[in-house]
Order: C-alpha cells, then sequence, then structure tokens
C-alpha cells in the first residue's frame, strides 16, 4: 500500500459499535421514515458509531501514531452492556436513536480515551457526551423531515447487548476524489466481561 504524503490529513473519532443485529433493530422501526423521507441524507448503517472522542481533522501520521496508545487501553478495559432506544433530534437537523444501559461505566471510557489522546500531545476540541447514533441529518431546506422521522422511534428499545471492540475510525484522506468515507483506521477488543461485582464474568 502507498505511504500517505506527510500533509495528508483525515478526519478521525473513537467510538464503539453497536452489533449488526441492534442496528438492524433500528433500521426496521425506521422503514416507514426510510419510505416517507428518502430526501434526507441518511447515514450508512455501517457508520453508526457511538462516539467517544472526535478528533476532527488530523495528519495521517497523528491518527496512526495513535494505534499502540489505544490498543493498550482497550486491553484494560471491561466490556459494557449497553442498548439503543428511542429517538430525537438536535435542532431538528439531526436524527438519534438513544443509548441506555452501563452510562456511567460509558462516561468512565469516553474519558479515559480522551485522557489517552491528550497524553499523546494530540489537541481536539472536547464536548460533552451525548450518548447517541447519528442516522440522518437534514438538507438545509427541510425543517420537517427529521422531527417527523424521530416520530419512528417513539417506544423503540432494542435488546441489550455487550461492547466488543475499541474502534479508531478515519475517513477517506482530504483531497481524495467523491464523498467521504470512513472505515476502522483499527480496532481492539476490550477486556474480558466483568461480572456486576466485578469479577471476571465465567
Amino acid at each position: 500500500m502507498t505511504e500517505p504524503p506527510q500533509t495528508a490529513t483525515q478526519h478521525a473519532f473513537i467510538a464503539l459499535a453497536p452489533p449488526d443485529d441492534a442496528k438492524n433493530e433500528v433500521a426496521h422501526a425506521l422503514s416507514p421514515a426510510y419510505a416517507a423521507h428518502p430526501d434526507l441524507r441518511w447515514n450508512r448503517i455501517e457508520d453508526w458509531h457511538i462516539t467517544l472522542a472526535f478528533l476532527g481533522e488530523l495528519p495521517v501520521r497523528t491518527v496512526q501514531r495513535l494505534r499502540a496508545p489505544l490498543a493498550g487501553l482497550a486491553a484494560a478495559r471491561p466490556s459494557l452492556a449497553l442498548g439503543l432506544a428511542g429517538g430525537g433530534h438536535f435542532d431538528e437537523r439531526v436524527l438519534w436513536t438513544g443509548v441506555e444501559g452501563d452510562l456511567d461505566g460509558l462516561h468512565e471510557l469516553a474519558e479515559a480515551v480522551r485522557a489517552r489522546v491528550r497524553d499523546c500531545g494530540v489537541d481536539f476540541v472536547e464536548r460533552p457526551l451525548r450518548p447517541h447514533l447519528t442516522l440522518a441529518r437534514a438538507r438545509r431546506y427541510d425543517t420537517a423531515s427529521v422531527t417527523a422521522a424521530a416520530a419512528c422511534l417513539d417506544g423503540f428499545a432494542g435488546r441489550p447487548w455487550r461492547t466488543e471492540r475499541l474502534h479508531l475510525v478515519g475517513s477517506t484522506v482530504r483531497g481524495h476524489s467523491g464523498p467521504r468515507r470512513y472505515q476502522d483506521v483499527d480496532a481492539w477488543p476490550l477486556a474480558a466481561m466483568r461480572g456486576a461485582c466485578g469479577d471476571p464474568a465465567p
């Protein structure tokens, strides 16, 4: 594979990814919204992540430098029990489904991730963690579709699941032709699942 030039940059974030069947439950609930609001900018289901730290645009080599520190962090962090539930919107522009379950553990993991990134000397804007999956965005002229689509998720409650891996995600390198796409730069298994009292699960 060709080495990217030293000036190459990409957008990057660190996240958890729900399993495919959990995402498919959301997609099924959204079926009426997909049909009724085709002009929404629907995110690809493979791009649905729970973002722990959005790093913004970074040199590709800086993103690569985060791999070893994040691998070490993942190996020391327990799996979390989470679920997807409900829906809503940010400012009538961004459609989301929420996250429930071990939210204290999720916030602790996010802070550990952010601390590890800071320790690597990487500057990024730290926004408060609001656990969710971003599903779609409205086009500029559209002020109604997102709120209507959110109604499809009223009362939605997906099955519980456990997190498996910590993901470092990067976009296509800036200057790449075509739409920006995201894919894993790398992903690492979280430590063995732990029981409610902190003991390793059987």
